[in-house]
């Protein structure tokens, strides 16, 4: 059987090694970024460039999206030549960012309409997975529709989970970098006070690792507050990006998080201080110099 025509907009780190991968499985793509370079390297390799996400949503079967914000995400859906012009009924509409849950379910109420159906299937795991197709996917949405794409999903994850209606795999995301960028906001702070009270920080993690506290989290805390080495590669301000949409998606549950809105002002202040690019770590030095 032929495979099916995949249209991917947004070649970053991530859906630039995605479509590598997809591209190395005999998947045909049709392409869309800002980025002209990024776009030249999937063409270079055999894929076909679309001027609009209407034209690349005419001409595909299922098309995926890797972009950074739920606004973006509605933008492309639902500007004037945007998916929702082109996109194709029985088509099916996938979400790799990490979007805001009721954001998510308003899109596949309206792609419905058109008879196309929608995943959101957010990422574990590195750019360097993504190349290798060994990717965690949280997929969420009708199961019929999961299954039409399942086979693709299988070809970029190592680890493909259904969890549930559209926008629990999003949730799910939201849930689980609340609780990893609250860890490494806590434990920064943790080498921080260690350093400004005079305690050996190298000492610390050793007592700590040998205890429930142990986490790679910690590890990579470790790596750059006291060896300078800053390797988990996901920026302050994409942490800061899902805090904030992790207490949006409380507020619409009608509940609140303390705890989420620390770590979350914490975030945000590291990006006011121009430290955004920086990996999450480096708020270490935020919390170094903070004064009450």
């Amino acid at each position: 059987m032929s495979k099916p025509v995949i249209g991917f907009i947004g070649l970053g780190l991530m859906g630039g090694n995605m479509v590598e991968n997809l591209q190395n499985k005999g998947y045909p793509l049709i392409v869309m970024d800002l980025n002209k370079d990024a776009v030249a390297k999937c063409v270079a390799r055999g894929a076909q460039s679309a001027a609009s996400a209407e034209e690349l949503a005419a001409g595909a079967d299922i098309v995926m999206l890797c972009l950074t914000t739920s606004e973006i995400v509605e933008k492309v859906i639902y500007a004037e030549n945007g998916i929702l012009a082109g996109i194709k009924p029985g088509a099916v509409l996938v979400d790799f960012g990490t979007s805001i849950p009721a954001s998510t379910r308003k899109i596949g109420a309206d792609l419905a309409q058109k008879g196309v159906g929608m995943i959101d299937a957010p990422l574990g795991r590195t750019p360097a997975h993504a190349k290798d197709g060994l990717l965690n996917i949280m997929a969420a949405g009708d199961l019929d529709t999961f299954n039409k794409v399942k086979p693709v999903l299988e070809d970029q994850g190592e680890n493909v989970f259904h969890l549930g209606a559209l926008g629990a795999g999003h949730t799910t995301k939201l849930i689980n970098n609340f609780m990893g960028m609250t860890t490494v906001c806590a434990m920064s702070q943790a080498f921080a006070v260690a350093q400004l009270s005079g305690v050996d920080k190298q000492q610390l993690f050793d007592i700590m690792s040998t205890g429930p506290s142990s986490s790679p989290f910690m590890q990579f805390c470790k790596n750059y507050a006291v060896d300078g080495v800053s390797d988990l590669g996901f920026s302050i301000a994409n942490a800061n990006k899902d805090l904030h949409y992790f207490l949006q998606m409380l507020s619409d549950l009608g509940t609140q998080s303390d705890i989420a809105q620390g770590s979350s002002g914490y975030l945000q202040a590291g990006v006011d201080a121009g430290m955004g690019r920086g990996n999450v770590p480096e708020i270490f030095d935020y919390f170094l110099k903070l004064e009450k």
